[in-house]
């Protein structure tokens, strides 16, 4: 650990993830956009919202998938997506 303002997330086999908390707020556009995998996207979003997350928008889907944009507490935008059917 750097210090209390580092976060990681360590996965098995994959690779670390690492988050630092900044002081500056945000000025723009996320510096990163997280899209996370789930298989129930309904019972995702039913739990992120729980946590403190917001739905924004429709969701959308395509050949891709379907994605569901929302905010964190802080306002910024991560994607659930599940895969296409």
């Amino acid at each position: 650990m750097r210090d209390e303002s580092w976060h990681f997330v360590d996965v098995p086999g994959f690779t670390r993830l690492a988050f630092q908390r900044v002081p500056e707020g945000k000025a723009g556009k996320n510096r990163l956009h997280l899209d996370v995998d789930v298989s129930d996207i309904d019972r995702a979003v039913g739990q992120a919202v729980a946590l403190g997350a917001r739905v924004l928008g429709d969701r959308h889907s395509d050949a891709a998938g379907t994605f569901q944009v929302l905010l964190d507490p802080e306002g910024n935008e991560w994607c659930l997506v599940t895969p296409p059917a």
